[in-house]
């Protein structure tokens, strides 16, 4: 009662939160996973018509995005990736406790680990907040690891280096989805261009705020 009353987050309480149809195990070495992050994984759903695609999710945390995306669509073959062992291990044992033997889990520094590998969607949630916003000293992200919300360059930097380096890992027609902050969008959208994605565009979340933008490769 006393961690609650000085405002710890009920999911670190708990040591549990849902995300889409499933329990997912958290602790404070990753972000609580939150139902905008939800559009992520509803909106690959609707971009991807394959029935054995391959995934990859830059910075997965819980594995909550990978972990959904594996148990909507059996047949896709998903690989959950972060650079924090600790969420590594978390990813790993929430993939187990749902059975979804369509996922691996490794460690990794966004495409670091990754030469050689090409995937039809490449998802993300990465660090997009700017270190200075005062956001950070209120609610739950006090308690939040830094690493896995703020980013320099005003809060864009590991979406350049995602938007940047995304094309040499995906298949020809694939596509990048990247979750931002509500008022981001227009940037990554200018991002996605400069890097040669096509058809980009972006999703409004239910606060009615662009949160979700994507490119497809051209071919």
């Amino acid at each position: 009662l006393e961690r609650r009353l000085g405002g710890e987050p009920i999911a670190y309480l708990t040591g549990l939160q849902d995300f889409w149809s499933l329990s997912l195990e958290v602790n404070t070495s990753t972000l609580i996973p939150r139902p905008e992050t939800e559009l992520l994984v509803e909106t690959s759903l609707e971009l991807i018509d394959l029935q054995d695609a391959r995934v990859l999710d830059l910075g997965t945390g819980t594995g909550a995005v990978a972990l959904a995306l594996a148990k909507e669509r059996p047949g896709w073959e998903v690989l959950a990736v972060d650079v924090v062992l600790e969420a590594v291990a978390l990813a790993e044992r929430n993939r187990c406790r749902h059975g979804l033997d369509n996922v691996s889990v490794m460690e990794s520094n966004w495409f670091a680990g990754l030469a050689g590998r090409r995937f039809d969607l490449i998802v993300s949630n990465p660090p997009y907040i700017e270190p200075d916003d005062p956001h950070l000293l209120q609610g739950d992200v006090r308690f939040e690891p830094r690493s896995a919300l703020v980013a320099k360059n005003r809060g864009f930097s590991a979406l350049e280096t995602i938007a940047s380096g995304a094309s040499a890992y995906l298949k020809a027609g694939g596509w990048l989805l990247l979750e931002h902050g509500f008022d981001q969008a227009k940037t990554v959208r200018a991002l996605l261009r400069a890097s040669g994605f096509v058809e980009v565009a972006s999703r409004r979340d239910n606060q009615g705020h662009e949160r979700v933008s994507h490119g497809r490769k051209p071919g």
